[in-house]
């Protein structure tokens, strides 16, 4: 195993006023940081629009970038941009709404270029409520409009631009997804396998990154129990919160029941040769469960499991 570990900053404490995230005050942001920077990580994601409370907090995102290496975190990795799509105005299936979603990248991108990031991470699709149904022709859309944005990201802010897949995504099957990456160019768009999602969504994310290994820039590391059996991927706004069959769909890796076999993608990834970062992320850790506990269980499972498993 060659790669490194990054955290995405999903994270709150409860405090006398109620949760609170690490964006809330600089006491907050220095026990976060502390806390994954004494159990291993390496490195940070985070999302586009938390950008502008850091500008608030240190002055600037350099002067964040700087903090977090003067306490052991080495760079910002991936920056996951918050898109509210809407087919009047932004949306990747509906063609006349391209040079929207690549002018306002650029904007984003322009504003945030002292940011050192290696990928921009984008949800390829709308909804899957707002696009069913999910035809050939929307897919090949989607697959023009991020070719587009990734070219420019790349030969303007030499940034990938790369496919993450939630359960609730338009582009959400595997036969969807690699159709998906079959369209767009491999020169500017890549794939980010998020494990929990795919197996949500009923994707073994093992067979997915088998077939585009070649294409994976990222991981986001997460587990859960259970797949999506009663179609909440339908629901909205947020498919995540409002599923009827649970209230909490993700765990940290190691956690009993769980469905993705790291194991077995970790092999895979070494049999491919990935040597990237790795990131784990504990997306609503707090219902039923809590950020530091599950951040210290996940860095034991990574070091203590994954990091004997023979390459």
């Amino acid at each position: 195993m060659t790669y490194r570990w990054a955290y995405m900053d999903h994270w709150r404490v409860d405090t006398p006023r109620g949760p609170q995230t690490q964006y809330a005050n600089r006491r907050l942001m220095d026990d976060f940081v502390k806390q994954i920077a004494a159990v291993g990580f390496e490195g940070l994601d985070m999302f586009d629009f938390q950008v502008y409370g850091l500008t608030g907090m240190f002055g600037s995102i350099a002067k964040y970038q700087e903090y977090l290496q003067d306490h052991g975190i080495a760079k910002i990795v991936n920056l996951f941009r918050g898109i509210m799509y809407d087919p009047r105005v932004a949306d990747a299936h509906v063609r006349e709404t391209h040079d929207e979603i690549v002018e306002s990248t650029r904007r984003m991108l322009g504003m945030w270029s002292d940011l050192d990031i290696e990928n921009l991470i984008v949800m390829p699709a709308s909804l899957y409520t707002s696009t069913a149904p999910v035809t050939d022709d929307k897919i090949a859309a989607a697959a023009e409009c991020w070719t587009r944005v990734g070219e420019m990201s790349l030969t303007e802010f030499g940034v990938r631009t790369t496919g993450h897949h939630e359960f609730f995504c338009a582009i959400r099957t595997f036969e969807d997804i690699v159709r998906f990456y079959e369209l767009t160019d491999p020169r500017y768009v890549s794939f980010f396998c998020d494990t929990a999602q795919h197996c949500i969504a009923g994707v073994d994310p093992v067979d997915l990154y088998e077939r585009l290994h070649d294409r994976v820039s990222g991981f986001h590391f997460k587990d859960t129990r259970q797949q999506d059996t009663t179609g909440a991927y339908q629901h909205r706004p947020d498919a995540e919160l409002m599923a009827p069959q649970t209230d909490r769909w993700f765990y940290e890796m190691g956690t009993e029941g769980g469905l993705v076999d790291f194991q077995r993608l970790v092999r895979a990834m070494d049999a491919h040769g990935y040597s990237g970062w790795v990131t784990v992320e504990h997306d609503k850790a707090n219902i039923g469960g809590d950020y530091a506990e599950s951040t210290a269980l996940s860095m034991w499972y990574a070091q203590q499991v994954l990091g004997k498993v023979a390459s």
